[in-house]
């Protein structure tokens, strides 16, 4: 039931900003994962150049910038995130040339571009490391990494017992005995950030990307650069933990390797070296940190701009939790002035639109393959829409992963002998790993490789099903989850949306998410039976056909969201 008061008194969550804040602030931003968003070479790898022809489709989408994951020089032991040279191009994407290209030509369709930075560590095949490889114990080259002498009588124990993010132990033993830290893969060493050279050469990375003319940078594993001195022993397990309180712990990376004090020092220099820059570079942190209020730490005044929403994403399908959470991150993000930044989705983990079809909506598996549990592909699409609706409906900054706005589901039955992502080895298959939310993209139905790559090859296959999710098969149709996504971002642009305000309206069930953002009410209906809109309220946009009662009274149903407009 909804209050029949067409203005129902509403409480205040969230006081609307100035639409003249700097662009960060409200922005939609669109991450592309080069190697799965479009190939030009016909390799079946995306690259540079499939990324510039298909920019178009994002300015006709509706976004505000786009995010790259990583496209530099790379052995690609984990998809690029082994960076062995920051400064260049690697050829399974293109060259510099490539890239400066590709700028310009977003920068011409008025699209912001932000690029991954990855400086908790290297690869293993960077300079350095190889340098630290061939030099002794005890050496400068040594000293950049985080080389330490094994625990027992002849050192054939690890320093510490911290275990890898991928699986297994986080050290790896070289020939001469010594032992190095690597929080993820054996191939990707961790750079001591205590060490003056380290900090220095990523402040000269920044400006190399700068000078380019980038607008930012999505800094990856934010928070575990800096551990703790002595690199003390811990019980626990290195996680994503889940979880549905938005003021407590809902996500989070825990242990003497992550969230350290000492990493707040390394974001206010590098606000500084942004400040040199004109027209208000951005640094956005990847920080599985909580509570909240430990996330805000990141974007203080003179650190970072934004900090992902994981207590968002993390939460299940459940109204009371969803409103906790959502008040819960405008507290925090306001007591220091940020944007709150929301995401649902992105190249870590399952897309939305599958985690929303499993039995318990929106938990998070590490991947989902062969004999694990397979979503409800219909009901999981319909939730993901009224998430979506939910999402851009709030004020802050939203990030969209590529392909959700065609609907796109996980590829859930993906043969384990294709797979390739690192944590899938590292567990002896325990978890299936990230490759079902990476799979390239499908861009035409009728097309060998759904239009991916000129030849039709994809380094992921496609499953059959996915002609229907095509961007010619949604393109100019009413109610495509491409168009449902378009509209939205052209309303939330005209409403002025990402800058307004939330309040809570009442009058709404337990199971309602029901808001207003400036002149436009949101409902979200999470329960099982349909919502009554206000009398004469103008429906803007809908996640699904909304009904009508015997009255004639406008009804929302069950996992959908609606954008209305209130008389008077």
């Amino acid at each position: 039931m909804t209050t029949t008061d067409a203005r129902p008194v509403t409480t205040l969550v969230h006081a609307a900003g100035s639409p003249a804040g700097e662009w960060w602030r409200d922005a939609v931003i669109y991450q592309v994962y080069p190697r799965s968003f479009a190939d030009a070479s016909g390799d079946g790898i995306g690259d540079l150049p499939g990324v510039t022809s298909r920019l178009e489709h994002l300015a006709e989408l509706g976004v505000d910038a786009v995010w790259l994951s990583p496209f530099y020089r790379s052995p690609q032991a984990d998809a690029g995130y082994d960076v062995a040279d920051y400064r260049d191009v690697d050829p399974l994407f293109g060259t510099l040339a490539d890239f400066d290209q590709m700028l310009e030509r977003a920068h011409g369709l008025g699209l912001r571009v932000i690029v991954d930075l990855v400086p908790n560590h290297t690869s293993d095949e960077h300079v350095w490391f190889q340098a630290a490889l061939a030099a002794a114990p005890g050496s400068p080259e040594r000293a950049r990494y985080l080389f330490r002498d094994g625990k027992g009588p002849d050192g054939s124990l690890p320093p510490n017992n911290w275990e890898s993010i991928f699986g297994g132990a986080a050290w790896t033993r070289v020939p001469d005995g010594q032992w190095y830290l690597h929080l993820f893969d054996s191939r990707q060493p961790d750079l001591d950030w205590e060490h003056p050279e380290v900090r220095a050469e990523f402040e000269a990375i920044l400006r190399f990307w700068l000078d380019r003319g980038v607008d930012g940078f999505r800094v990856d594993v934010a928070h575990g650069m800096v551990k703790a001195p002595g690199l003390p022993d811990w019980d626990g397990h290195v996680s994503m933990i889940e979880g549905s309180d938005g003021s407590e712990a809902a996500t989070g990376n825990h242990g003497p390797m992550f969230d350290q004090d000492g990493v707040h020092d390394i974001y206010r220099a590098w606000n500084r070296v942004l400040a040199e820059y004109p027209g208000d570079r951005a640094l956005v942190a990847e920080a599985w940190v909580d509570p909240l209020s430990r996330l805000t730490r990141y974007v203080r005044p003179d650190e970072m701009q934004q900090a992902f929403n994981f207590a968002f994403l993390a939460t299940h399908w459940d109204a009371p939790a969803l409103r906790a959470v959502i008040e819960a991150s405008y507290d925090a993000a306001d007591s220091v002035g940020a944007p709150t930044t929301w995401v649902l989705s992105n190249h870590d983990v399952v897309r939305h639109a599958s985690r929303l079809g499993l039995t318990v909506p929106g938990s998070r598996p590490n991947g989902i393959g062969h004999g694990d549990e397979q979503p409800d592909v219909a009901l999981g699409l319909r939730r993901a829409r009224a998430a979506s609706l939910l999402m851009l409906g709030l004020p802050g900054s939203a990030y969209l992963y590529q392909g959700e706005e065609l609907g796109l589901p996980d590829h859930t039955s993906l043969d384990d002998d294709l797979r390739q992502d690192p944590a899938f080895f590292r567990t002896g298959g325990a978890e299936r790993g990230r490759d079902g939310c990476r799979v390239p993209l499908p861009w035409a139905a009728d097309q060998a490789g759904f239009g991916f790559s000129p030849t039709g090859v994809t380094w992921l296959p496609q499953p059959a099903d996915w002609a229907a999710y095509a961007l010619d098969a949604q393109r100019g149709v009413e109610g495509s989850t491409y168009e449902t996504y378009r509209s939205a971002l052209a309303l939330r642009r005209s409403a002025v949306l990402g800058s307004g305000g939330v309040a809570w309206a009442p009058g709404f069930d337990d199971d309602v998410i029901a808001f207003t953002n400036r002149e436009v009410l949101v409902v979200a209906n999470l329960g099982s039976t349909p919502v009554s809109l206000p009398a004469g309220a103008e429906v803007l946009l809908a996640s699904v056909e909304l009904g009508l009662d015997d009255a004639g009274t406008v009804l929302v149903p069950s996992d959908a969201t609606a954008w209305v407009r209130l008389p008077g």
